[in-house]
């Protein structure tokens, strides 16, 4: 089967963020077989591809990433995580789920669409990066930079993340929430625990505040979104020793918000309440990432109804879980929806995907293309 043995071929590359490894070389040269024009858009150590098919408008773009987190231990695997092991009828390997077996079933899907209709409307895509999984800073948000200098905008953009919950196509993501990251420092004085008069202690100076940020209602959600919320990641204090008070202590959090908040109100938000509560405090924030929402659209019907033709189920819409790169290509005015396999094993020891899904998934994809672009 043609998905499974391009699965395969691409987890044997260990292509952990940002390496490419070489899949899209791999992916490039197939394409240019079957017709498509190949850019490839390397930037620093990311690698980033942009195949096109046919011209004009409307531009469907198949978005997804060839790099990988980290394997972890492979003693902990049940097979090497780049070996690509079948058992039981699923397919095993760093990356089988998030997100190669994706990216092969969108490169299959284009090679049978363009087979089958050779004078297809508009132009039809394939957006890869190998940043995703890392700082997202060279990838899919230079090629967007990259597409608005030559003047191509997409119209539609279907993201290969595995957001099935159960079986393959129970979920589409029609938007994601924003993300806003910071590192908050609060300065006391350092001393000696027992003379706690002659210090003071960043800690309990930082406690009551910390306490109102993770325990405040930030929002109750919408018809779209879960309600935003607050969480931190880490603290640190200390010198080592337990008979010192430190000098400083640092929190880092996160938020994940809908659009009812924006960065700039959040970040007000955030910012009165430091300083009621009177500290000394340095607030370092990280870049933001935008939340985004496809309420409707034929990208979204077209989706639907492949899903209900070919795997006999009704999916639902949901905005849940991290983000992804699909927040890049939203604000150019895109319809962005996510639809990949079911993503229970993503990031996990012995990751993997159902070979019935990789078999299944490109003709999923290959339809949502032909109700949208096969033309007359």
């Amino acid at each position: 089967m043609m998905t499974l043995a391009l699965t395969r071929e691409l987890i044997a590359r260990a292509s952990v963020t940002p390496d490419d490894a070489g899949c899209q070389q791999l992916l490039g040269e197939r394409l240019r077989k079957t017709g498509f024009n190949v850019t490839h858009l390397p930037c620093a150590d990311v690698s980033n591809l942009w195949a096109t098919h046919g011209r004009g408008a409307p531009v469907f773009t198949f978005l997804g990433h060839t790099d990988v987190v980290p394997p972890g231990a492979q003693a902990d695997w049940a097979s090497p995580p780049f070996a690509a092991e079948e058992r039981d009828g699923y397919l095993y390997g760093r990356g089988a789920a998030d997100m190669k077996g994706s990216v092969a079933a969108m490169v299959v899907a284009l090679e049978r669409f363009v087979a089958n209709h050779p004078q297809h409307h508009g132009t039809v895509s394939l957006l890869l990066t190998s940043d995703e999984e890392g700082l997202a800073v060279n990838g899919t948000k230079k090629v967007v930079e990259y597409l608005a200098r030559n003047d191509i905008g997409i119209d539609w953009c279907l993201v290969g993340e595995p957001c099935s919950d159960t079986v393959l196509g129970d979920v589409i993501k029609n938007g994601r929430r924003g993300s806003l990251s910071g590192v908050l420092t609060v300065t006391g004085i350092q001393g000696h625990t027992a003379y706690p008069a002659r210090a003071r202690n960043p800690v309990h100076l930082l406690s009551p505040a910390l306490l109102e940020l993770t325990q405040k209602v930030w929002d109750e959600g919408n018809d779209h979104y879960p309600p935003s919320s607050f969480q931190v990641s880490n603290i640190r204090a200390g010198t080592g020793a337990e008979n010192v008070i430190p000098g400083t202590a640092e929190v880092s959090f996160n938020l994940r918000f809908s659009t009812q908040w924006t960065e700039a109100s959040l970040k007000a938000a955030i910012t009165m309440l430091l300083e009621r509560h009177k500290l000394n405090y340095d607030l370092l924030w990280r870049p933001c990432s935008q939340p985004f929402l496809t309420q409707s659209g034929p990208l979204l019907d077209a989706a639907r109804d492949a899903i209900t033709e070919i795997c006999g189920i009704t999916p639902q819409l949901s905005t849940a879980g991290g983000t992804s790169d699909g927040r890049f290509i939203a604000p150019t005015g895109a319809e962005v929806a996510e639809l990949g396999p079911v993503n229970a094993t993503i990031h996990k020891v012995n990751e993997c995907v159902r070979r019935a899904d990789l078999e299944k998934l490109p003709h999923l994809y290959e339809n949502i293309l032909s109700r949208l672009m096969a033309g007359a």
